[in-house]
């Protein structure tokens, strides 16, 4: 039986995990390990003694645990069969990863069904060479990067789409957008897949997600782009999608060449459309000459019907609306807090300023943000607990029904208890909100 005199490592970089081709060992042979590696020696199926780097003889003084399993002899070269396992230890960080096929989410911003694709890279280190050996590698002679994707493929994919599916949805992303938040996913899923990999003696170093597209060739994909396109041209030209299908039908209808009955017809609808869209002109160029009516300070405004009337007129000409009354006409219709203007209280915004309508709990009056109490009933609105934050009516408590914390009023400089309304501190002087 032939006796070997040295091992050392003879793996490709990419290697993780590398068994020596021979299993004829002998006592005085020489163990090469080097830097960033361990060597393990198995024998009969079980992981013995753990060499570090440097030069090691394989003697009684080196492995006792393999002398006690064999008896070795003392004195001479007693050969013996055993296993030699090499473990590279260094940092491996450029392992890529990607989705094998799409992922189809509905965008939440758009509601159309488009297909997403990811990839990047993550790095790992073997951290303890017994576990990785014993649970992943098993009888393979060689275990390198490709084995790592093929073994943990499941793991990572389902992070990552997982992951990817919860930013688009959860946070009302659009996935044309999604590339903004690489860093905060790549941070998600190494916490998710990190305790994962620990299991099997391997470290995960780090986990990046390189980019997230779409394909440009699906017609999903092409269509929402086009309609974005076309979105940014009217933006930047100043009109609507309304208005882009009267001009579409106008200069339809102007080359229609067909019998006289067509042309009748294109006739009446183009001047149909001509009369839309000279009433759509006609109320920009109105706005405009208002604009400069009121600035001038000799025009005002009807707040009901939108009528320029003179400065000094009470009563609109054109609707008969007191423009000097400030109550609505009735218990319908509020006023805005913002503008002024008078709308429905079924209505959400104001049609004027687009200021969100904030009901009093009370009367319905518009309220401003921040309101403690309403200007036009004196109903006082809920305030958050200093403590818990839970909404309380001061008036009906003195104290918070969730924590208990007091909700006397304090001075800010003295924290004296505050009683009634005053308009300074009884004890200090500081003058009070």
């Amino acid at each position: 039986m032939a006796i070997v005199e040295v091992i050392k490592y003879n793996g490709a970089p990419n290697v993780f995990a590398w068994k020596y081709p021979s299993e004829e060992l002998g006592t005085w042979t020489q163990l090469i390990v080097n830097e960033s590696q361990e060597a393990i020696l198995f024998k009969s199926g079980k992981a013995l003694d753990v060499f570090g780097s440097g030069r090691h003889t394989l003697d009684t003084a080196n492995i006792p645990i393999l002398n006690n399993i064999i008896n070795l002899p003392f004195g001479g070269k007693s050969p013996f069969t055993a296993e030699v396992w090499y473990v590279n230890k260094v940092y491996s960080l450029n392992i890529k990863w990607g989705t094998t096929t799409p992922i189809q989410i509905q965008d939440p911003k758009y509601g159309v069904f488009i297909p997403v694709r990811s990839y990047g890279q993550f790095g790992i280190r073997i951290e303890d060479s017994k576990k990785f050996l014993i649970k992943l590698v098993g009888t393979l002679n060689v275990f390198d990067d490709n084995n790592i994707l093929q073994y943990f493929r499941g793991l990572y994919l389902t992070m990552a789409k997982d992951t990817i599916s919860s930013y688009l949805i959860h946070k009302k992303i659009s996935a044309l957008e999604i590339n903004a938040y690489l860093e905060e996913m790549s941070n998600y899923i190494v916490e998710r897949i990190k305790p994962a990999l620990d299991e099997y003696g391997i470290g995960l170093v780090n986990f990046y997600v390189n980019d997230i597209n779409v394909p440009e060739e699906d017609e999903a994909v092409k269509t929402l782009k086009d309609a974005l396109a076309k979105r940014a041209e009217m933006n930047i030209i100043g009109y609507d999608y309304q208005q882009q299908r009267s001009f579409d039908t106008l200069e339809s209808a102007a080359n229609n060449q067909g019998g006289i009955s067509s042309g009748i017809m294109g006739a009446g609808m183009g001047l149909g459309m001509g009369i839309n869209v000279g009433n759509a002109v006609g109320t920009q160029f109105g706005s405009i000459s208002t604009a400069l009516d009121t600035k001038g300070g000799n025009k005002k405004e009807c707040a009901k019907c939108h009528a320029v009337m003179e400065a000094g007129a009470r009563f609109c000409p054109s609707c008969g609306n007191d423009t000097v009354k400030t109550e609505p006409e009735n218990n319908n219709m509020i006023k805005c807090n913002n503008c002024g203007a008078v709308y429905s209280e079924n209505t959400k915004f104001c049609p004027e300023c687009g200021n969100k309508y904030n009901p009093c709990p009370n009367c319905k009056a518009d309220l401003p943000d921040g309101a403690t109490s309403c200007s036009s009933c004196g109903y006082e609105l809920p305030v958050p607990c200093p403590k818990c934050g839970n909404p309380i009516n001061r008036k009906k408590h003195k104290f918070c029904p969730e924590c208990g914390a007091s909700l006397a009023k304090k001075c800010p400089k003295c924290e004296t208890a505050i009683e009634g309304s005053p308009k300074f501190c009884p004890e200090c002087g500081e003058k009070l909100n």
